[in-house]
């Protein structure tokens, strides 16, 4: 039987097969591609049932409702999905159907058939070499954290040892103070779940995980984050101001990766400021509703700055100022935005330093009815 049209091969050596068909008949003429795509034996006659017998059982439901609608009123259709092959194996795939008329004025089909499954191997492996950087990041930060993570460890720990003693003390006194010891007790008890927050908080944030979307407050993020790195900014002199609206509306998103990038951005600032010793190291995390209602976070420092032609370059991979830095902070921390649909920036100040700043889609539908005033706090 005759095949129709060479091969196409546009986008890749043998990705797209074309055929066409006339739903008055049942039989459809394919290039040879189709053959080869729904790895198919080049003698069979082709019909959508034989095509239909290669789809993924998952997919077949809406395979055969596009032919069925294609067999009523004339119009295009898409169709994405899999094909289940002999031995498991999957390919991804996405057909078009474009309706025209014969010079006979029956309807007929001009199709394509996208062989998808390069590209969606290639989309995996990308993912999954983002991940592996991602990790790096985290890991990288926790080496700068380090110091702070000690100290907010060792002050429950402190706090346990000491109540512990002290309990012991209450109860082996004669008559033993029962009252005391236990409102030491409940200090013990308080002291070990703020330890058990910190290692909780930690291991969410540099542990390998899937991606996540909930409904986030970006407000608490912050928090969550300053909680970290209080002592880090502290021991560089880090005069830190943190302005959050109240009103702030929640987002959909991945609270870990969303931490990452607030940390990201707060240990740039601390570090940018490191040497400044000529002006207060300011340190300014604002977060407010940008027009459209959409919440906006904003990281303002007063140190070294940049030139604003070279804005850009910051967010490029491995592309770095500073003297021991990976140069994927700032681009793993854009991926995260953009990924989410929201976008990252930065712009130099006029006097001092940079602003460094990103968006998130408003989502109504998450939104409760509230608003309230901005209120500014001084960790």
């Amino acid at each position: 039987m005759p095949r129709g049209r060479s091969p196409a091969t546009i986008g890749g050596a043998g990705s797209i097969g074309t055929f066409a068909w006339r739903p008055t008949s049942q039989e459809i003429r394919g290039s040879e591609q189709i053959y080869h795509i729904f790895e198919l034996d080049p003698a069979l006659r082709l019909t959508p049932e034989l095509l239909g017998s290669r789809i993924h059982a998952e997919d077949l439901p809406s395979f055969h409702e596009m032919f069925h609608r294609a067999r009523g009123a004339p119009r295009d259709f898409e169709f994405d999905g899999r094909l289940q092959i002999a031995g498991g194996s999957i390919k991804h795939l996405h057909m078009i159907l474009h309706a025209q008329k014969r010079p006979d004025g029956q309807p007929e089909y001009i199709g394509a058939v996208h062989d998808l499954t390069g590209h969606r191997a290639l989309e995996e492996a990308l993912s999954q070499a983002r991940a592996e950087l991602t990790h790096v990041a985290r890991l990288t930060t926790l080496g700068i954290l380090t110091g702070s993570i000690v100290h907010e460890i060792n002050q429950p720990l402190t706090g346990i040892l000491t109540n512990a003693s002290a309990c012991l003390r209450m109860l082996a006194a004669d008559p033993p103070e029962l009252t005391r010891a236990r409102a030491t007790a409940r200090r013990t008890i308080r002291d070990v779940e703020r330890a058990c927050h910190l290692m909780t908080r930690l291991r969410a944030l540099f542990s390998k995980q899937h991606t996540t979307r909930d409904v986030v407050d970006l407000n608490q993020i912050i928090e969550e984050v300053i909680a970290l790195m209080l002592s880090e900014l502290q021991r560089h002199r880090v005069a830190l101001r943190v302005v959050l609206a109240t009103d702030l509306p929640p987002v959909s998103g991945d609270r870990v990766q969303l931490q990452q990038v607030v940390l990201n951005l707060l240990l740039n600032a601390s570090e940018a400021m490191r040497e400044v010793e000529d002006r207060p190291r300011d340190l300014i995390v604002r977060t407010e509703r940008q027009d459209g209602g959409q919440p906006r976070v904003t990281v303002r420092d007063a140190g070294i700055g940049f030139e604003p032609q070279h804005g850009n370059r910051l967010f490029e991979p491995f592309y770095t100022t500073k003297r021991n830095g990976l140069g994927i902070g700032l681009s793993i921390s854009r991926s995260i935005i953009e990924d989410h649909r929201g976008r990252l920036w930065a712009e130099p100040n006029e006097d001092h330093g940079a602003t460094f700043s990103f968006a998130l889609p408003h989502e109504p539908s998450l939104t409760s009815a509230h608003s309230a005033p901005t209120s500014e706090t001084n960790p």
